[in-house]
């Protein structure tokens, strides 16, 4: 059988939310697919479950022994393998509606243009369920440096079915061991003909052990993949250069200087975050974390003046009094 879909899905210690997340994909309306999970270390038994759908399933493919990496690695092994003619990714603890594949199927065949067909976002959150708020609605569809322009915030989400040959152009970014992997829908939708809201549903579990919520070190790798971010977009800037393409030279400036804004915004977040959680963070924890948010602010470019308590005085140590005394009045 020839396959349509490719979904791509890592797993680490997902145990709890495995066997929903492979179901809601064994229960699609239609059967061309192809679940290739790649267990990126578990160590709670969620290697032994992938192993057993795929006993089950031929159509489930299981890939292992690469240690924990990260998600971005996993999902590139994954990838390598994909023979779809579309992409997506399905997190372990996630789910999607039965008739997800149909539709976004059908929303590529309808519109030859579609390089990226994105999701409907339903987050759930125990017995609370919200669509993700975002100013579109489905059946919009904008051009792809318009998607990219409104994904730089994160205005457009970054759960979709891309074409098969845009994703191996631009495999997932693993240069981070955590986060790096949403810089690679900005590239998808930057470089996509259009980009299409689907009312296909992915349902996005939100939960107190997610990396988003947890209260960890790793909380601070946020830094490291919105530098990434950053340097891939000067990469684009290079070659817009190279090509001589003035148009495309003005729009990735433009981006450059939207992402830095925000790129700070989410910096200084991250001071408010530690001043938060202090209690909860070893001293050495605490060092480490302070080192790398001083290594940090040297990599901005004169992000604009936007409040007291998110104005980048130098020396470091002035903004730092700065930050100490804006969260004390917070």
């Amino acid at each position: 059988m020839k396959v349509t879909c490719s979904i791509l899905m890592a797993v680490y210690n997902a145990a709890p939310y495995l066997c929903e997340a492979i179901d809601s994909v064994l229960a699609q309306s239609v059967g061309s697919w192809e679940l290739l999970c790649v267990d990126d270390g578990s160590t709670d038994g969620s290697l032994d479950i992938l192993q057993r759908y795929a006993e089950r399933d031929a159509r489930i493919k299981v890939f292992s022994g690469m240690g924990n990496q990260g998600p971005a690695k996993a999902r590139n092994v994954a990838l390598r393998h994909a023979e779809g003619e579309y992409v997506m990714m399905l997190d372990a603890d996630d789910w999607l509606s039965p008739r997800a594949l149909e539709r976004i199927v059908d929303c590529f065949d309808q519109n030859p243009l579609t390089d990226c067909a994105v999701f409907t976002l339903i987050e759930e959150y125990g017995d609370e369920r919200k669509p993700y708020a975002m100013p579109f609605r489905v059946g919009d569809v904008m051009s792809g440096k318009d998607a990219f322009r409104h994904s730089l915030t994160w205005q457009l989400h970054g759960l979709y079915a891309v074409r098969r040959s845009l994703h191996m152009a631009y495999p997932y970014d693993d240069s981070c061991r955590l986060h790096s992997d949403d810089n690679t829908t900005r590239l998808h939708y930057l470089h996509a003909r259009q980009v299409r809201l689907c009312p296909a549903q992915y349902h996005y579990r939100k939960h107190a052990d997610s990396i988003s919520f947890v209260i960890h070190p790793t909380h601070f790798e946020y830094l490291d993949a919105n530098l990434s971010m950053k340097r891939l977009l000067e990469r684009e800037l290079d070659e817009a250069h190279r090509n001589g393409d003035d148009q495309q030279v003005a729009f990735i400036e433009s981006a450059l200087t939207t992402y830095e804004q925000h790129r700070w915004l989410q910096y200084v977040d991250k001071h408010w975050f530690l001043y938060q959680h202090r209690r909860a963070f070893t001293a050495q924890q605490k060092t480490l974390i302070r080192q790398k948010l001083r290594h940090f602010y040297g990599t901005f470019t004169h992000p604009s003046p936007i409040k007291f308590g998110y104005t980048r005085i130098r020396p470091y140590w002035l903004f730092l009094a700065q930050e100490w005394l804006y969260f004390r009045l917070r």
